[in-house]
């Protein structure tokens, strides 16, 4: 395994990351032991990053059940932020809710310490001085090691950026945001940014939420877990770049998940792709391509097919601001909107 530094904090992580949300027992693998197993495996195969969150369900407890004893070998990564409850304050960034729930992950995951605790989606109503100062005091007790944000804009990082060094707190280390063969959008601000301030990138979605495994084909059935949950699984134009890269794929001698997972760890701003598999097939189908590596004819016949910077249709799951969800923050009361 050739591990990279994420970002300038000096931890050495693998360029593939286990993702744990289908290790939660109630909407991915229902046995504890065999996730173990699969954690185990990815361990033993050099992946030494294993990322799971507060709001799935419980896959922290799955983790750490499954880590007791190999803690020191892992950096383990969780977030916080996605609703847990119907209790409105069980959710966001404040100080309030971070200081209950990073007692509760680290109960959950069985040690005294998390190396990288992110932020699930950026909070607008919480001051991002309020989030980093909470951060900096868990940085400062041991309980947290770096800090890092998810699925957040390219124009959030850079003032976060900006208030860390004007309040002497600590910055964010990392960004989680989504990419894949058929997600670039991160390629024009995000990963730039990124890069020029120095902070580790763990993509999630590279098989595109399932749809670069190959078992999801135009006209065929969806069997995938999730597809009855999000929409963007059953998006038109993303099935018809699909039955373009599989061709692609096939005329390389690679599978689908071959292809797409190198071309996600090919860029330069990319520290680790988290990949996310839910029996032992999955896992040893993505170790099987650990030596995969795009050339550049292949590359651009990819940026052919989707331009780079470009996204086929939207994931659900990414941010939206509350300026695109709330109409009144985009229109003028019906009084103001003449020009005379």
């Amino acid at each position: 395994m050739q591990y990279r530094t994420l970002g300038r904090t000096g931890i050495k992580v693998s360029p593939y990351a286990l993702g744990a949300l289908m290790f939660a027992t109630s909407v991915g693998n229902p046995d504890p032991d065999d996730s173990a197993r699969i954690i185990h495996k990815a361990l033993d195969a050099g992946i030494n990053l294993i990322d799971t969150a507060d709001a799935y369900r419980d896959s922290e407890d799955v983790v750490g059940r499954a880590i007791e004893g190999r803690r020191d070998r892992v950096v383990l990564a969780t977030k916080v932020g996605r609703p847990v409850g119907d209790d409105p304050n069980q959710r966001g960034a404040s100080r309030r809710w971070i200081t209950t729930s990073v007692e509760n992950s680290l109960r959950r995951l069985r040690t005294d310490h998390i190396d990288l605790y992110q932020i699930h989606r950026p909070d607008p109503g919480t001051d991002v001085e309020e989030t980093l100062a909470v951060l900096s005091d868990l940085i400062r007790s041991g309980k947290v090691r770096a800090i890092g944000t998810s699925t957040t804009p390219a124009s959030d990082l850079v003032e976060a950026q900006w208030v860390a060094e004007r309040r002497g707190l600590a910055r964010f280390h990392t960004e989680q945001p989504p990419y894949s063969l058929l997600d670039r959008g991160i390629e024009r601000e995000v990963l730039p940014v990124a890069q020029r301030h120095g902070l580790g990138t763990l993509v999630w979605g590279p098989l595109g939420q399932g749809l670069l495994t190959g078992r999801v084909r135009r006209g065929g059935p969806n069997e995938l877990r999730r597809a009855g949950l999000v929409r963007h699984l059953d998006d038109e134009r993303r099935l018809d770049t699909v039955e373009r890269l599989v061709p692609l794929a096939a005329e390389a001698g690679l599978p689908l998940t071959h292809l797409a997972m190198a071309f996600t760890i090919a860029h330069p701003g990319v520290t680790s792709a988290i990949v996310g598999p839910r029996t032992m097939e999955h896992l040893d189908d993505l170790l099987a391509g650990l030596d995969v590596a795009l050339d550049d004819d292949l590359l651009d016949r990819i940026d052919e097919i989707v331009p780079p910077g470009t996204d086929v249709g939207t994931l659900d799951q990414v941010f939206v601001p509350p300026a695109l969800q709330r109409a009144e923050l985009r229109r003028r009361p019906v009084g103001e909107r003449r020009a005379a």
